[in-house]
């Protein structure tokens, strides 16, 4: 813009110039000359002035556009420095939160490493603790077994001590026990020998033996039909134990029901085709006689041996039944069982009334159960031939008195 206006400043001046030249020159003519000179150049001036306000508005308008693309020029200017200064900015707080970012990004992996050292530092303590721990537990438990070995070892010798001193009295408690028993058994023989003799002497009548022989055809025909019944009475409360998971007594029971059947094949012979005759307990006359209930009966030898046998008897079923209670955990109950109920096991059928074996019988049965349910041997012994009463036992159940 500078230059432009000096070249209409310069342009003006021309013409100014030019005009007072041509006013001298024509000064020197005419003055019409002058006048029409003078009104040319008022004219002149006047165009001049016209043609200066023409390019003073031609400038003013330049100056304007310029002005304007000046502006414009700014303003774009302005808006390409604002938009270059707003990406500039951006890209700045760009490259500041990724920034940011990655000392975030690098802030969690130093505290998640020093998070995994914490933890690794911490994980090897436990274990060391752990170690120390278990070494300790270790020791306590090696200190602990020395010390429970060492009162084991102890105990074991007081116990074989024990043991040994109460096998030695066993031993000698059975000793004497079997002394007693064989020296009752070697006077029993005496006298049942002597027995023998005097029974020999003394014999029943024809009428008494065949009296006595009926009865007992009668007395098997009627124990054979209760065999039946009690098999079958038997083998029903076998179930009831063996559904009560009484599993010893209904073993116990089983054995028991086997005996039974063994029994009734025995009796079965008796029946058909026996030889009574033959018998001595048919012909042979009572030495002894019992009480039984307030009442007195009388028997020989044979029919003192059966007595004895059913005492004997019940004691070993007693036994076997009390100490399968104990195994069971069952109550101390002698009456609930099936065995001492039926009281016939070892009853053949001869020689006594089943009534009569019977009663013996539970007499030796209640005995035998209390020593097999509390593990003891006070009423009877176990021996090479296996359970028996003591005989003192057996004399004061049946308390014979000799008819001789």
């Amino acid at each position: 813009m500078k230059i432009n206006r000096t070249v209409l400043a310069l342009t003006a001046a021309s013409l100014v110039g030019s005009g007072a030249l041509a006013r001298a020159q024509e000064d020197n003519k005419q003055d019409k000359q002058d006048r029409k000179a003078a009104k040319q150049e008022q004219q002149a001036a006047k165009h001049d002035q016209q043609a200066d306000k023409q390019a003073q508005r031609e400038q003013r308008q330049q100056q304007q556009q310029a002005d304007q693309q000046a502006r414009q020029a700014g303003r774009e200017q302005r808006v390409q420095q604002q938009q270059a200064n707003e990406q500039a900015a951006q890209q700045q707080r760009q490259a500041d939160r990724e920034q940011r970012v990655q000392q975030q990004q690098q802030a969690q992996d130093n505290a998640r490493a020093q998070r995994e050292a914490a933890r690794e530092q911490q994980a090897q303590a436990a274990a060391q603790n752990q170690r120390a721990q278990q070494r300790a537990q270790a020791q306590a438990q090696a200190d602990a077994q020395a010390r429970t070995d060492a009162q084991a070892r102890a105990q074991a010798r007081t116990d074989a001590q024990a043991r040994a001193q109460a096998q030695a009295d066993a031993q000698a408690r059975a000793e004497r026990r079997d002394n007693r028993i064989e020296a009752q058994q070697q006077a029993d023989q005496v006298t049942q020998a002597a027995q023998m003799r005097a029974a020999r002497q003394a014999r029943r009548s024809e009428q008494e033996q065949r009296t006595l022989i009926e009865q007992q055809r009668s007395a098997l025909q009627n124990y054979q039909a209760r065999l039946d019944q009690q098999q079958q009475v038997l083998a029903r409360q076998a179930a009831v134990m063996r559904q009560n998971n009484r599993n010893a007594q209904y073993q116990f029971y089983q054995n028991y029901l086997a005996r039974l059947q063994q029994q009734r094949a025995q009796a079965s012979t008796y029946y058909n085709g026996y030889n009574y005759n033959n018998d001595p307990y048919y012909y042979t006359a009572n030495s002894y006689r019992y009480n039984m209930g307030g009442q007195y009966y009388e028997t020989n030898q044979y029919g003192a041996n059966s007595l004895q046998q059913a005492v004997n008897y019940g004691y070993q079923e007693g036994f076997n039944a009390g100490q399968a209670d104990r195994q069971d955990g069952w109550r101390n109950d002698y009456r609930s069982s099936y065995a001492y109920q039926d009281a016939n096991y070892g009853y053949n059928g001869l020689y006594v009334n089943q009534s009569e074996y019977n009663y013996y019988f539970r007499q030796g049965f209640q005995r035998g159960y209390e020593d097999g349910y509390n593990q003891r041997y006070q009423y009877g012994t176990r021996g090479s031939n296996g359970l028996s009463i003591l005989g003192t036992v057996l004399n004061s159940i049946l308390q014979l008195q000799s008819l001789r």
